[in-house]
């Protein structure tokens, strides 16, 4: 059982009426999620939904040789786990915890009554996997036709916007993994910007100080994601 005020620290069960939210909020638990715990697993049945609080969970495809890319992150904005809501039960991604913290977690049970009966929390999870789409469509342009520099401008934001804080602990290979490109790119990359007092970075540690100039140096792509999720779930845009 968690508290209202808990649950409310997610932005996508903050938007539900008090009532729905102080029911759903009966049914969940807290857990807390390390750097690296894997969610969930390609192919594997989903027991439960996550929605983070103060951690963040990358979604990554996984290829047949061991290599992976991030398709999306989700955070406080969002859920983790929408296929099970959807019907399918089992997706072909992987989700793992690139910033630990805290999740609230509703069973598969429960995900699937709410989901049934057709109430407030029905539409705005649907409105968050349009949302979640989109996020995913724009990654896969944005990793075709951008350069590595203003990808990772577009990660860096996307995460941040996904926590209350202007720092992530991510290695530049974490980095790399997830944008599917290599750690000199990234390396190079994250120069740049520290070069141009944009982020700083040490030992695992990225601070973003200037963010309106990374803004200025991202890509369309996080835009169009942003302006989406606005559209979408206004309440905490």
């Amino acid at each position: 059982m968690v508290a209202i005020e808990e649950a409310r620290r997610n932005h996508l069960l903050a938007a539900l009426p008090t009532a729905e939210l102080a029911g759903l909020a009966g049914q969940m638990s807290i857990e807390r999620l390390s750097l690296g715990d894997s969610i969930y697993e390609s192919g594997a049945q989903l027991k439960q939904v996550f929605f983070p609080t103060t951690s963040v969970i990358s979604l990554l495809y996984v290829m047949l040789d061991g290599s992976s890319a991030e398709i999306a992150v989700v955070g406080l904005e969002g859920v983790v786990g929408v296929s099970l809501f959807m019907g399918g039960n089992t997706t072909p991604s992987r989700a793992v915890v690139q910033s630990g913290g805290e999740s609230l977690v509703l069973s598969a049970k429960h995900v699937h009554d709410e989901f049934a009966r057709g109430g407030p929390l029905h539409g705005l999870l649907l409105r968050y996997t349009q949302a979640l789409i989109t996020q995913m469509a724009q990654t896969a342009v944005c990793n075709r036709h951008h350069t590595v520099d203003q990808q990772l401008c577009r990660w860096l934001l996307l995460s941040l916007d996904r926590l209350e804080s202007n720092e992530l602990l991510m290695t530049q290979q974490l980095i790399a993994d997830m944008l599917g490109v290599s750690r000199g790119g990234v390396t190079e990359a994250a120069g740049k910007l520290q070069a141009a007092g944009i982020i700083n970075y040490s030992r695992g540690r990225i601070t973003v100080i200037d963010r309106v100039a990374l803004e200025r140096a991202v890509c369309e792509c996080y835009s169009v994601v942003r302006k989406e999720y606005e559209r979408l779930l206004p309440l905490h845009s």
